[in-house]
This record gives structure tokens, sequence and C-alpha cells, in this order.
């Protein structure tokens, strides 16, 4: 599997393209705007995008789902559906974050703990990390040994667990036995900022440091 970030939006979330190198099927992750920019470095990567994927629906990370689904009749995947008020609350998130008014969108299908998802011949775990919200989920690949983690966890730091729903215990304990036992050589895309490793984390991040 490979992988592409692209930073999106002014709060520079990072939307990632992975695909399949055998297939070049790809999945986009959590496309949070400028659509066009997304579908050009899949065209210039010679992929062809399979669906869409969403580790949770604050706006910054699905204000391009629903174009890029009716662009390219994309099914959508995630999040868990302990979520669903915040797709409800798209309006509300749109006049508070200062984004011009977008489309809502239903998932095709909403994740849990212990399900597959797949693109061409890639498979990813999914893990149920809720916290920054009740139904955030992260996508593991186990043969390339990276997780695209959302706004869980940061290099340096931890989601926030301020927002409606929110829960700072559930958070930590999401970190503490969902992600930290992947493995010290796991790489993970975070939502914002540079990729890190679980290991990078566990040795310098003040938060976590003491997780275990």
């Amino acid at each position: 599997m490979k992988y592409q970030i692209i930073p999106v939006t002014p709060l520079q979330q990072n939307c990632s393209l992975l695909y399949c190198e055998e297939t070049m099927r790809a999945a986009v992750i959590d496309p949070g705007g400028e659509v066009d920019r997304i579908l050009q470095v899949a065209q210039a990567a010679g992929v062809e995008i399979e669906k869409i994927l969403v580790t949770h629906p604050h706006l910054d990370h699905i204000g391009g789902v629903a174009e890029l689904a009716e662009r390219l009749q994309l099914p959508i995947e995630g999040p868990h559906k302990a979520d669903q008020f915040w797709i409800d609350a798209i309006p509300q998130q749109c006049e508070m974050f200062g984004f011009p008014p977008l489309k809502g969108f239903t998932p095709d299908r909403w994740l849990d703990q212990d399900d597959q998802v797949t693109f061409g011949n890639v498979t990813l775990e999914v893990l149920h990390c809720p916290g920054h919200t009740p139904g955030h989920i992260a996508f593991y690949n186990k043969d390339d040994a990276i997780a695209i983690v959302g706004d869980v966890l940061f290099q340096g730091s931890i989601g926030r667990s301020d927002f409606p729903r929110g829960d700072q215990k559930e958070l930590v304990n999401a970190i503490k036995t969902r992600l930290l036992p992947l493995g010290d050589h796991v790489k993970f895309i975070p939502g914002h900022g540079p990729m890190s490793s679980f290991g990078e984390e566990r040795r310098n991040n003040p938060f976590i440091q003491n997780l275990g």
C-alpha cells in the first residue's frame, strides 16, 4: 500500500489518499475540502478512487465528502454510528467554523471495532477510538504497519475532548488500549501535522508517557 497526505482547508487537515500498488485502486480518508486538488493528486498518481472513508465528522474532515461522493459516485464508509449527531449538525458546524453551507451525507456503511474495510487488495482494520467524538474511528494496515488516527493522537499531543460528547477518559483509554498495543514500530498519520510512530510518542509525548 502506498499513501499520500494532502493537507486541505485553512485548518490544514490531513486528507489521506491510500492506494493498492497491485490494482491502483484507492481510498480517500477524510476529504475535508479542496476536492479538485484531491482529484488532481489521485490523477497524478494514476489511481482510481474506489471509496471514501471517514474517521469522524468534524467539518474540517468531512467538508468535501458529499461533493466527492456525488462527483465520482463513491460509497462512504465510517464513522461509527455514535457520530450521527455531528453529521446532522453540519449546518451548525458551517456557521461555527465559518465554512460556506455544505451538503450533508449519510454513510453507506457505519463502522465499528474489529470491522474491516477494503480497496483493491488492501485491507484496513477498524479501531473504535472514542473521546474526541463518541464515534471516532482509526484505520490500521497491518502489512505496512501504518495507522490513520484522525484527531485521537498527534506528534507531541493528543486530541481535544471539549467538544460536545467528548470525553478525555475515553480518549486516553482508546490510545492506551487500541493504538499503543499495535506496536512501537507502527507509524501513524494524524488528522493534523506531521507523521510519527507510536514508539516515538510513547517515549516523548508528555500526554501519554505514563499510559504504558
